[in-house]
């Protein structure tokens, strides 16, 4: 099951190399990752899991150019990351939907659009877009007060893919989500990037979110953080992750952690 070899012999959307990072200085700097280093395939669903602590999120913020590592370099569509310009190919989902409440599920898509210069009827646009394209284009007029759980999601992924990435980066985006509104999001979102063909790349603390998911598993072991192991996913599509095949896969992956 492991697929190290596999990860790494493609070019890659996203490539990681020797990555470490330590979080304040002198005796008392706490090195948080520790010689990180593994590609990412383009159109790929890659999975980072791993114990609390582990790195899992730091590793994420570097890779999104949030965080900058002390050593090694991330290279991203084949350019550094200190020399990457096209951050608006890059989306960020958090996990919390962090939409502003003042402003509509419509208003909220289009935020993402704003710091450019493209015009306001160009932005309503593409966010009406976006919103269809999570199915929550009849509640473009909606507050988030008004929004349930999955709703609200749905609108911070439609605000993540307002700007049409090549690359979307999650942090435990579902994870406050019941289970059936979160196997609703999971379906929503494989659509979503086989549609669109973009390299999603997430951090899970629910290994059997990550076999549902991925296509590749990076296990994280922790204090510094470093990889573990890598395990490709290799079951078809769609997965129920109460299958026996996919809860023995699931187990597999505990047992790395």
């Amino acid at each position: 099951m492991n697929s190290a070899a596999a990860v790494a012999t493609d070019t890659g959307a996203i490539t990681v190399r020797g990555v470490s990072k330590w979080f304040g200085s002198g005796d008392g700097a706490l090195q948080v990752l520790d010689n990180i280093s593994l590609t990412i395939p383009s159109q790929s669903v890659v999975a980072i899991i791993g114990s609390s602590g582990c790195g899992k999120s730091t590793l994420l913020n570097i890779i999104s150019g949030l965080v900058t590592p002390e050593r090694g370099d991330v290279i991203l569509n084949g350019v550094p990351a200190r020399e990457f310009s096209d951050w608006r190919s890059i989306s960020y989902m958090f996990q919390e939907d962090r939409l502003l409440p003042w402003r509509t599920a419509l208003r909220n898509v289009e935020f993402s659009l704003e710091a450019g210069s493209m015009l306001r009827s160009e932005r309503e646009t593409r966010a009406r877009e976006a919103l269809k394209l999570v199915g929550l284009e009849s509640f473009a007029d909606a507050f988030p007060y008004q929004l349930s759980g999955g709703m609200r999601s749905r609108v911070a992924l439609a605000r993540s893919l307002v700007q049409e990435p090549c690359i979307l980066l999650m942090d435990e985006p579902f994870s406050r989500l019941d289970a059936l509104t979160r196997a609703q999001m999971h379906e929503e979102l494989l659509r979503i990037q086989q549609l669109k063909k973009m390299t999603i790349v997430f951090v899970t603390h629910d290994v059997e979110e990550a076999v549902v998911l991925a296509d590749n598993v990076v296990v994280m072991a922790p204090r510094p953080g470093r990889i573990r192991e890598q395990v490709a996913i290799t079951l078809p599509r769609p997965r129920d992750a109460t299958e026996p095949v996919t809860a023995q896969q699931a187990h597999h992956l505990k047992s790395l952690i």
